[in-house]
């Protein structure tokens, strides 16, 4: 027979946001468990394609509290790396970590929160939901998509160029899982870059430090109320990682626009071109994943909560972190959690006292 437990708060995922956020609980004191449905640490990052690396060199890629070591070799870390890195920072901070716990569903109950897992529930004041968006890939929809005969994969299931060598691949995608997934495989394969628009790569010296830099001024400017400021996106879409560079610089990297419809033996264009393909990843994004949330009702129309800051708007004692711009600029980022991490277990001791 389960027991269920309390605790203060309950931190929902593993990875690097939960982890940001139980170093600055535990800093004040606060009693808190960190529920990971992974059976090891590192988050999604041992995930990750084998090649994949870092936007920033490992110094501004790093946790609040320990700068990430530098990689050998590696101006900027791969995901190994990472993995590593938040392993050595979970166990040098003794942080409160179960796992594998996989949460069910988030309820009110009471003055609390009751977190059902698979492993019996925890009852707490407060939930900083922290689960990432990788384990919710999106695609989109196009005619024929059940119709291609061959083998259709996401960014999640992408791992290294041997598995697909000799085989006419198409990636979709024109941000940066696309362009350096597409680089991975420019020598191996035959190899057609799709992109919805002509991809835009920023200038070779800008990394995630002006990345994190220019989000973090446009957050202020707008909670200022100053509109006339640039995001990110003003830049361009793909950073020039070595790998991506060195594809770009030797005419690998030329995008096609995007098909309009799959055929069982490939794709086509509007204009009647066609292309055949053995295999298609799609390098399209993913969305938060919050199905364990489903139990508060907090989803607007378009299937958004609303926060303000990190708190749900509706819920005062669900913090929603490291989903992206609208919980925190580039919180989504190893560099970017820490300051919307601090400021949400700030809140949480204003709301336990």
């Amino acid at each position: 027979m389960t027991v269920d437990r309390r605790t203060q708060v309950v931190i929902v995922g593993g990875g690097q946001s939960a982890l940001a956020a139980g170093y600055h609980l535990r800093r004040l004191g606060v009693e808190f468990v960190i529920l990971d449905a992974q059976p090891t640490p590192g988050g999604a990052w041992q995930h990750a394609w084998d090649s994949l690396r870092l936007f920033s060199p490992a110094a501004f890629s790093s946790l609040p509290g320990r700068f990430m070591p530098p990689q050998p070799g590696n101006e900027y870390p791969d995901a190994q790396h990472v993995v590593a890195y938040l392993t050595d920072y979970e166990k040098r901070y003794h942080l409160p970590v179960e796992r594998p716990v996989r949460v069910r569903g988030v309820h009110r109950d009471g003055r609390l929160l009751r977190v059902e897992t698979d492993s019996g529930n925890w009852r707490a004041r407060a939930v900083i939901s922290a689960t990432g968006i990788w384990w919710r890939p999106f695609l989109p929809f196009l005619p024929g998509l059940a119709d291609f005969g061959g083998q259709q994969l996401h960014t999640a299931g992408y791992r290294r160029p041997q598995d697909f060598a000799g085989r006419r691949v198409i990636v979709v995608g024109g941000g940066n899982s696309g362009a350096q997934i597409a680089a991975n495989l420019a020598h191996d394969t035959q190899l057609t870059w799709v992109t919805q628009r002509p991809p835009r790569f920023l200038a070779d010296d800008i990394d995630g430090r002006t990345l994190f830099d220019v989000a973090t001024a446009r957050r202020r400017a707008l909670d200022e109320g100053r509109t006339d400021t640039r995001g990110v996106a003003s830049l361009g879409d793909i950073v020039a990682v070595p790998p991506v560079r060195a594809a770009r610089d030797h005419g690998l990297l030329k995008a096609a626009p995007m098909f309009t419809r799959l055929l069982p033996g490939g794709v086509e264009w509007s204009d009647g071109t066609r292309a055949e393909a053995d295999t298609i990843i799609w390098c399209t994004g993913f969305r938060p994943a919050l199905a364990h949330l489903a139990p508060l009702q907090l989803r607007g129309r378009r299937g958004h909560i609303a926060t303000l800051g990190t708190r749900a708007a509706d819920e005062p004692r669900l913090h929603l972190l490291g989903y992206g711009d609208w919980t925190g600029p580039a919180s989504a980022t190893l560099i970017g959690v820490g300051r919307p991490a601090r400021e949400t277990a700030h809140e949480i001791v204003g709301l336990l006292s």
